[in-house]
């Protein structure tokens, strides 16, 4: 899953390669991928408690927001994702939750927590915080509906 996502990710950012029937198709699915990150959302918070970076639920769920986050950077995808129901509610309740276990715990969800001395970072939830804004972000562009709900 977690693969087919980052071939996803790597279309759907290639703005240029993209024709309008592909365009369609991604449209289509944006429901589908936007109901999977509204039920495993919280598999990400799972991380922090068991201090394993392989969960797969985990995994799938960062990829699936990294997709989103591409998907709604796209005008033609962006209004059909903006009017997603629960969609933008999930976000904002899931950084709020993200934020509260980073104070709890180890903070593996920003980079400037996660590097130690001169390690690399390499957690896969590292940048998850600045995601999730970026996905209320781009949510909230130009829709006064949702700039109100936040």
């Amino acid at each position: 899953r977690v693969t087919l996502l980052e071939l996803m990710m790597v279309k759907v950012s290639d703005k240029s390669s993209v024709s309008s029937e592909e365009m369609n198709v991604f449209v289509r699915h944006a429901d589908f991928l936007a109901d999977c990150f509204q039920e495993k959302c919280g598999a990400v918070l799972k991380l922090t408690a068991a201090g394993d970076a392989e969960d797969e639920e985990a995994l799938v769920t960062i990829r699936l927001l990294d997709v989103l986050c591409e998907m709604t950077s796209n005008k033609g995808q962006l209004e059909h994702l903006q009017a997603f129901p629960g969609l933008l509610e999930t976000a904002v309740d899931t950084l709020r939750l993200t934020h509260l276990a980073g104070k709890q715990a180890v903070n593996i969800f920003t980079a400037t927590h996660a590097v130690t001395g001169q390690e690399e970072i390499s957690h896969p939830a590292v940048g998850f915080k600045s995601h999730l804004i970026r996905l209320i972000g781009n949510l909230c562009y130009k829709n006064k509906e949702n700039q109100d709900k936040v």
